[in-house]
């Protein structure tokens, strides 16, 4: 499953990741891809102010986890671009965090085998003076993003 979407300038990208907050649950991961500045901590800052409030969300590429209680749940914001060991997830706590919160995790291919196969991945890619979202993941994924 692919799912291609165009997004012509920040405030967009935010309200993409708002709309995409709709259809988040506990135990879903969200594979945040791109080069540096594509719009993933941006992307990320529309779904977790749409589900924890209107509050300021600083990129976690220092802290390389943020956590968010939003409800029902609780949200972790990931930045593991400077992780240094897929196995390293371990001491993060993050492994154990994708059962029962909402992970979304930006560089996800620091993880190596460790992501799950069920994450939606997001890819985004500079076009232009927009990007282009390509999203992936498996069906059940395909039938939650119709509502987007």
């Amino acid at each position: 499953m692919q799912v291609n979407r165009r997004i012509e300038s920040e405030s967009e990208m935010l309200s993409f990741g708002q709309s995409l907050s709709q259809i988040l649950a506990m135990g879903d991961v969200v594979a945040l891809t791109g080069d540096l500045g594509a719009g993933k901590t941006t992307l990320s800052r529309g779904i977790i102010q749409a589900l924890c409030g209107d509050l300021d969300v600083p990129s976690p590429t220092y802290t390389i986890v943020q956590t968010y209680e939003c409800g029902a749940f609780e949200l972790w914001h990931c930045d593991l671009y400077r992780l240094e060991r897929p196995d390293d997830i371990f001491e993060l706590g993050l492994f154990d965090a994708m059962d029962d919160c909402v992970c979304l995790i930006e560089w996800p291919d620091r993880m190596g085998e460790h992501l799950l196969e069920s994450a939606l991945t997001i890819d985004i890619q500079f076009e232009g003076d927009g990007r282009r979202l390509t999203m992936s993941g498996n069906t059940p994924w395909q039938e939650r993003l119709a509502h987007v």
